[in-house]
């Protein structure tokens, strides 16, 4: 889990970034593209934690965990 330790602070630093940048009232456009950047690296991160934890409890054959994960996923 370290890789996701290292994205989630690359993500964390991203974010006070875009807090500097709406700060200092910058452009508009920059703004959005940093926002879209630190979703899509928050998105990357979610899709990887949820495999690894559905691949371990598939492996477990822990469908108890499988099924409140698939829960927790559907209530978007």
């Amino acid at each position: 889990m370290e890789d996701v330790i290292l994205r989630l602070k690359k993500i964390s630093g991203q974010v006070q970034g875009l807090v500097r940048m709406i700060e200092r009232e910058e452009e508009c456009e920059k703004i959005v593209t940093q926002f879209q950047a630190a979703k899509a690296a928050l998105d990357n991160t979610y899709s990887l934690v949820l495999s690894r934890n559905l691949q371990n409890c598939l492996s477990r054959q822990d469908s108890e965990s499988v099924e409140k994960i698939l829960k927790l996923i559907s209530k978007k």
